[in-house]
């Protein structure tokens, strides 16, 4: 039986994503809500004209047809959105950052506990990354030993003429190592194997936009647990000669070998996603990862159907978004 969506929030792109990955796996929805105008709606309805945006967010939540609500609201309203969906009894995947501040990060915690839905964040840039499904399969398999470090960049274009207000308002996005090193954070700990982390460094930085003074262009930590350290690096400095919005990397490095993602470009050549480079004892090899599938998806439906726990373990959501916002809290002490 396919799941039935709502959607509650288009602020980001990445509604595009969530969305349309469903989708393809047979989901269906007929109705969307959004607070007030957002930057995508006229894309969003371009896409998906099939799905009408409807005023009350409450003819999403009191639908017993709706399964589950998807959320790519303004960052800062995540949060509240999801626990008022799971308190209507939908289950929830919401956009990264799942909140922004420990008030929040507590509160979605009760209410995953009281209610028992799904709060699944989507970490799309492991999701939705073949060659990060690619590198999962090859850490688990072996192919490297033991990972003991993960190293994460995650630079982007501004482009700021086509970015809302809130996406350059503090209180509103929540500060770059929560948004987008969230990222980082999710694949430091997948990779690794850990259940949880210190920050050991952070900071954050506005270097181009003073009259911004809200906006953070730069981010950087480090991390540690028992199983292994990880650095993020995230940037909005992406050159325009790129073909794409980041040059997204990931090196994982292991006891017996080290892997590379050259996620969404690779510089130099002709522009490829998923590409993965592998060493080890036996291979030193270049790998075109871009059909090792995103099982994430999957998963999730059937999580939703069977009332299981598949696709993303639920602590791993709340340990990676504590951990983010841990560390943007200390950059800025």
């Amino acid at each position: 039986m396919p799941l039935k969506l709502g959607i509650l929030g288009i602020d980001h792109g990445h509604i595009f994503g969530m969305l349309g990955h469903m989708l393809d796996r047979g989901c269906r929805a007929d109705a969307y809500w959004t607070d007030g105008p957002a930057v995508t709606e006229a894309k969003f309805n371009a896409t998906h004209p099939d799905i009408a945006r409807v005023d009350d967010k409450r003819r999403i939540l009191d639908d017993p047809g709706v399964d589950m609500v998807l959320i790519a609201a303004v960052p800062a309203d995540r949060a509240g959105l999801a626990v008022e969906a799971m308190e209507a009894g939908k289950d929830v995947m919401v956009d990264k950052p799942g909140c922004t501040g420990l008030e929040q990060l507590n509160a979605l915690r009760d209410a995953v506990a009281r209610t028992g839905r799904i709060w699944s964040v989507n970490f799309s840039e492991r999701f939705q990354v073949p060659s990060a499904t690619k590198a999962t399969e090859l850490v688990t398999g072996g192919a490297i030993g033991r990972v003991v470090q993960t190293v994460g960049l995650g630079p982007h274009k501004l482009n700021p003429g086509t970015r809302p207000s809130w996406f350059f308002e503090r209180p509103r996005y929540g500060g770059i190592l929560t948004d987008i090193a969230s990222h980082q954070v999710d694949q430091f700990l997948h990779y690794t194997g850990s259940d949880g982390g210190e920050v050991v460094h952070a900071h954050v930085e506005n270097t181009t936009m003073p009259d911004r003074p809200g906006f953070q262009d730069f981010g950087e930590m480090v991390l540690r647990s028992g199983r292994g350290r990880g650095y993020a690096r995230v940037d909005w400095f992406t050159a325009d000669g790129l073909p794409t919005w980041g040059d997204g990397r990931l090196f994982i490095q292991g006891t017996g070998g080290h892997i590379e993602l050259r996620k969404y470009t690779d510089i130099g050549r002709r522009h490829v996603t998923d590409t993965l480079f592998l060493v080890n004892g036996e291979e030193n090899a270049m790998i075109d990862a871009r059909g090792a599938g995103l099982p994430y998806f999957e998963r999730l439906i059937a999580d939703v159907l069977d009332r299981s726990e598949t696709a993303a373990p639920r602590d791993h959501a709340f340990t990676a978004m504590e951990i983010a916002i841990r560390a943007q809290m200390r950059a800025e002490a």
